[in-house]
Formats: C-alpha cells, sequence, structure tokens
C-alpha cells in the first residue's frame, strides 16, 4: 500500500511532527483521516503522498476518511505555522475545524441573520465605479491586493458588494471580513439581501453542529460567499476569487492564542495562493496598509458632509464626564428627537478607589492592576475576574476618605439619567455584550428609538450605520493616549474618527471630543478628518524608529511564579538570539503581573520575522523540559498588535 505523511491534530508541541501510515490508492493531500496514534484514535491531516517509509519503524495503517480539505488551504496552514513560531498541527486544525455533532438545523440569537439590507442603488458614483473597476481588472489578471480607502459612509461596503457580484459572475466565491460578527449586523443584513441563501456566516458563537452546517454548504458550493470573523478566512470556498477585509484598522483580526495569525496577512497569503484579490477597506486605515497597497480612493461621503468637530478642553470645563458644551447638545437632541453616540471606553462606574489619607489604591491581588468599580457595588478586576466588596473604609490605614476615580460607562448612564432625563438610555459594552442576544437587541432599540443615545466602550464605534444620529461625542479622548504602546497615537486617531462617522450620515452633524490635551497631534488631526496628513506623519516617525512598515516585531514574554525567573530565561534566550543578523533586541523588561503570575517580555526588531520566530522556537523546544520544571511558559507572538 502507498504511504503518506501526515500530521494529527492535536494540541501536544511532543507530536508536533509528520508520522507515516499506509493509506488507499484514493488518499490524497488534503483527506483527513482517522488514525490510531499510541492507545487513541485521533484526526490526521494528509500533507504527502507516495513517501518513502522511515528505517526501522513499523508502519500502521490509516483509518477511514473523515473529512477533505483543499490543498491550497493545507499550504497555506503550513505557512502559518512556520510564519508564526507555531506547530503545523495546530495550524492544520485551523483549516479543519473539529465538528462532534451531525449536521444541524440552523439556529436563530447566534448572529447568522442580519438586520435588513438596503436595496441596490440605481447607479454608483464615478469613484466607486473606478473601484470596482480597478478590483474586476485584478480579479481578471490572476489577483492582486487593495486598499479601498474612503470617509465613512463614503460607499465602500457597495464597493464590496458589486466586487462579490462580479467574483460570482465568474463563477469564483468570496470571503468577507468583519472585525465582529455580532457588532456589524447591518454588513451582514446587506450582503443577505443582496445574495440571499448564498451568504453562509462563520464565527465563534455558532454551535459545533451550525458551524459544520455552514461549512458543508461552502464546499459544495451552495454558499459561495462567506461572512464573517477572522476565522472565516479559512472558509473552503471553492474556487475562492475575492477576498475583503472591512475595517481592516480593527486589532480583533490578530488571533491572540497560538496560533496567534492575523487574519489580514493570512487573507493576503490565500490570495496569492489562489490568484485572488485581497481587498482591505477602512475610513482610518492602518500606516502599513498605507505604505505597501496600492489605493482605490473614495474621497467624499454620499449625500451628506462630514460632521464639524469641536475639541472640548477639560481643563476650562468642571462637569466631567458630562461637560456643559456636550450637555447642550444631549439637551437639543432630547427636545427635538434624533439619537446621540457617546464612547468612554472605560466599563464600570469608576476606574480606581483611592485613598485620599495614606495614597494606596486597591489593586487586584493577582494582577498589577487597579480594581474597577461596577454598579454592583463590588470592585473587578477586568482582566482575572476576581472581585471584591467595595469598602467603607481603607483596609491599609482606616479611613473614610475614599475617592472615586475617572468614570466608566455605568457612571456615565447614571449622570445622564440625571442630567437629560428625556433621553432613552442604552448601554452597550462587555457586561452588556456577554448576554445572548443583548447586543443586537440594543442596537434595534436605538435605531427604533426616537430619542436615544447609545453610550459604551469603543463597541459603539465599530462600523454601525443609523440615520438620524446629530451628535457623536468622545467623553475622555486621552485615555489612550496614555498607554504605553507604540500605536497609541494611532489607534486614538482611529478611534475618535470612526466614532465621529457615526454622526451626520443623512443631515450635518456635530462631534464632540472630550480631553485634557486638545493639542495632542492625533486629535488635531481627527477633528481635521485629515488622515492622510496623520499617515504621512506618522510613518516618518516609525521610519525614524524602525517600527512597522519599516520592520516587523516579534514578542516574546515568558511567565512564571517567580518574579526573577522569567526576565533570567529571556536573558538566556537573547544570548542565544544575538548572532542572528539584522536584529536588534529591546529588553527583557519586566510587565505587570497577570492572573498571579511575574511576567517579563523581550522585543525584536527585524526584517526577517520567519527566521527569528523559527530560532526562538527551536531554542525555546530545547528548553521545554527545564522550563517546565521551573513553572515557566513562553509566548512567542509575530507583528503583536500591541506591546
Amino acid at each position: 500500500m502507498p504511504l503518506a505523511e501526515v500530521y494529527p491534530l492535536v494540541t501536544a508541541r511532543a507530536l508536533a511532527r509528520p508520522f507515516t501510515y499506509e493509506v488507499g490508492e484514493e488518499v490524497a493531500s488534503g483527506d483527513v483521516l482517522a488514525v490510531q496514534l499510541g492507545a487513541r484514535q485521533v484526526r490526521a491531516l494528509v500533507v504527502r503522498t507516495g513517501v518513502d517509509a522511515p528505517d526501522g519503524v513499523e508502519i500502521a495503517a490509516a483509518g477511514v476518511l473523515v473529512d477533505r480539505i483543499p490543498a491550497a488551504l493545507v499550504e497555506l496552514a503550513l505557512w502559518l505555522a512556520d510564519y508564526y513560531g507555531s506547530t503545523p498541527a495546530r495550524a492544520l486544525a485551523l483549516v479543519a475545524p473539529r465538528a462532534r455533532t451531525r449536521r444541524g438545523e440552523r439556529r436563530e440569537p447566534a448572529g447568522r441573520d442580519g438586520l435588513a439590507g438596503e436595496p441596490e442603488p440605481e447607479a454608483l458614483t464615478p469613484a466607486q465605479r473606478e473601484a470596482v473597476d480597478r478590483i474586476v481588472a485584478a480579479l481578471e489578471g490572476g489577483g492582486g491586493h487593495v486598499l479601498l480607502h474612503g470617509p465613512t459612509g463614503s460607499g465602500k461596503t457597495e464597493v464590496y458588494l458589486q466586487a462579490c457580484a462580479a467574483a460570482l459572475a465568474r463563477g469564483r466565491g468570496a470571503i468577507v471580513l468583519v472585525p465582529e460578527i455580532a457588532l456589524t449586523p447591518q454588513t451582514l443584513g446587506r450582503f443577505q439581501t443582496r445574495f440571499g441563501d448564498r451568504v453562509a456566516v462563520l464565527h465563534s458563537a455558532l454551535t459545533d453542529a451550525e458551524r459544520r452546517d455552514e461549512r458543508e454548504r461552502i464546499a459544495a458550493g451552495e454558499a459561495p460567499v462567506v461572512v464573517g470573523a477572522r476565522s472565516a478566512v479559512f472558509a473552503p470556498v471553492p474556487a475562492l476569487g475575492l477576498l475583503v477585509v472591512d475595517e481592516e484598522h480593527d486589532s480583533s483580526f490578530k488571533q491572540e492564542s497560538d496560533p496567534r495569525y492575523d487574519a489580514r496577512t493570512v487573507a493576503a497569503k490565500r490570495a496569492a495562493l489562489e490568484g485572488a484579490v485581497s481587498v482591505y477597506g477602512s475610513a482610518t486605515p492602518r500606516p502599513e496598509s498605507w505604505a505597501r497597497l496600492d489605493r482605490l480612493q473614495l474621497p467624499a461621503r454620499i449625500g451628506a458632509p462630514m460632521p464639524t468637530v469641536r475639541l472640548v478642553d477639560l481643563r476650562r470645563e468642571a462637569g466631567y464626564p458630562l461637560s456643559a458644551p456636550l450637555l447642550a447638545e444631549l439637551a437639543a437632541v432630547a427636545e427635538r428627537g434624533g439619537r446621540a453616540v457617546l464612547l468612554l471606553n472605560r466599563r464600570g462606574v469608576s476606574g480606581a478607589i483611592h485613598c485620599r489619607s495614606c495614597g494606596v489604591s486597591r489593586r487586584c491581588r493577582s494582577c498589577d492592576v487597579t480594581l474597577t468599580l461596577h454598579g454592583d457595588g463590588r470592585l473587578h478586576c477586568h482582566h482575572c475576574g476576581y472581585s471584591e466588596l467595595l469598602p467603607e473604609a481603607c483596609p491599609e490605614c482606616g479611613s473614610v476618605e475614599l475617592a472615586r476615580i475617572g468614570a466608566g460607562t455605568q457612571r456615565l448612564e447614571a449622570e445622564l439619567a440625571k442630567r437629560v432625563p428625556g433621553l432613552e438610555r442604552i448601554r452597550l459594552d462587555a457586561d452588556i455584550a456577554a448576554k445572548p442576544g443583548a447586543t443586537r437587541a440594543a442596537l434595534e432599540r436605538f435605531a427604533t428609538s426616537p430619542a436615544a443615545v447609545l453610550l459604551g466602550t469603543q463597541m459603539v464605534a465599530k462600523g454601525h450605520h443609523f440615520p438620524g444620529v446629530a451628535v457623536a461625542a468622545v467623553v475622555d479622548a486621552d485615555t489612550g493616549l496614555a498607554l504605553p504602546d507604540f500605536r497609541a497615537e494611532e489607534r486614538t486617531f482611529q478611534l475618535v474618527t470612526q466614532l465621529a462617522g457615526r454622526s451626520g450620515r443623512d443631515a450635518p452633524g456635530k462631534v464632540l471630543v472630550q480631553t485634557f490635551q486638545p493639542d495632542a497631534t492625533p486629535l488635531a488631526y481627527a477633528a481635521r478628518h485629515d488622515v492622510a496628513g496623520f499617515l504621512a506623519l506618522e510613518l516618518a516617525r516609525r521610519e525614524e524608529l524602525g517600527y512597522p512598515p519599516f520592520g516587523h516585531l516579534v514578542s516574546i514574554v515568558v511567565s512564571g511564579p517567580e518574579p526573577d525567573a522569567p526576565r533570567r530565561a529571556l536573558t538566556e534566550l537573547r544570548e542565544a538570539l544575538v548572532g542572528l543578523p539584522g536584529v536588534v533586541f529591546l529588553g527583557p523588561a519586566p510587565l505587570l503581573r497577570l492572573r498571579g503570575r511575574h511576567r517579563a517580555q523581550l522585543v525584536a526588531k527585524t526584517g526577517s520575522p520567519r527566521r527569528l520566530a523559527s530560532r526562538a522556537a527551536t531554542l525555546l523546544s530545547a528548553a521545554a523540559p527545564a522550563m517546565r520544571s521551573d513553572g515557566l511558559a513562553v509566548v512567542v507572538d509575530v507583528d503583536p498588535q500591541s506591546l
């Protein structure tokens, strides 16, 4: 019988290598077989057939065929494992996900049905037509990668729809990636309105049966258009012609567990493998995309001008979190009807509880962060879930002078109830979104209310299109600027600009940005809607510092039960990696404790992330037994989204 090289789809790194089995003549690369591995039966993916038998090893026969994966997806997964320093088995599991149940009934609270979409416009704008024509030309010319840039409301989604229709007309399929499926029901609804049952949906909220159902429809060609979150980039679409990454600036496209892939990078690789076109769309593109990709421009909003932006200097205002200018605008909305959107990127009632007498803040026992007061009267850690009752007096010194520092979404909601009672208050943050169906219900309430304010964290700035939004406001624009991250200014600019885009889509709108730093660069550029100007400045800064797109970053984090061991381990690793050419190391440096574990980080700037990650993975594998005995764990992250 012929022999095949297979990878068991298991997570154990000790088994992260190929095995050889006897297979039938009909077995080919991409087939998923049931094989016996020691005492248990596991799934294994065939990556090569016709191999030679290894010396001195008894070859077992493989079991039955349980699934079949397109060869291009197998190649994509093996590339992903190499690029991100993961194992082939973990990467291959992304393209061959386990389904524990048989094909099932469609279920409705899970995000498979979007809000009602809009009809196809009678005509495209000249800019939209040019963008569609260039995408179609690339599709017919063997593929390519483009950036679709335009302000919110400029018609990017219609370009996606037209490009999908063009792909379908040529017998090709399409994948449309959105940051979070639960937060973009309108995008999903527009695709379902245009393409009906030919649209499949893939995201993590689906059950195993639903996911299996959708994958079978996709593989059979019944649903050639796939809309989903980052994992949908691996959908088994036959004859793939188009990959769209909507809101491409959003960090949600980066997976934060092994394999730590970036769906934007994977989309580009898959497009190259299959001769498809990848389209990256955003009103606030990443500097990496702006510098590297050909641009398709949609220069202006359709039907309404961009809203005016006013920076409110909180140094001259006494009413935090609701300044006098913001209260006046909200009162006007309550009086005449309409909608307002308020962004405050902090949950809870107060960001910290601080003792005025001894100066101590209440902190998590397991993480080096302050505890946040919530409406349930408890202090919560947003990292590990620890909580405790709000004390009546300081546990350190006994003083009752406990100050509440900062405002969260729950306090903002209470302030609105007191100051602007005529507005219906609809809160949308992680506490609300954790309840099944709550996100969709909140957005539907906001869309139908005669006078309402949608308040919440960054969720409220993501991709929503509601008529009648007269006012949008950033309650505290300084939160993101204070983060010790080289992307802090980029993200602040993106968040303010995206939030501004929720206002004035069908009539002139207003945007207020409350800040203690009105002269901050990202706020000044956001107030002018000057995307090109901000990106030019940001790219110049990054080139000087060697940050992306002028180099890649690789982050290696070690955690353990003792304070000094992670830093020692990374110091040894750095010494072993010093010989690699063209690599600049930062650190190792300590990080905040997380869930009771001490952490340290080593960051490398390099032009060859695959080579560095591969070398680091080899060294760490050799050191794994010693690290395990010391209770150490390591994470290698190529192209991290935060440092």
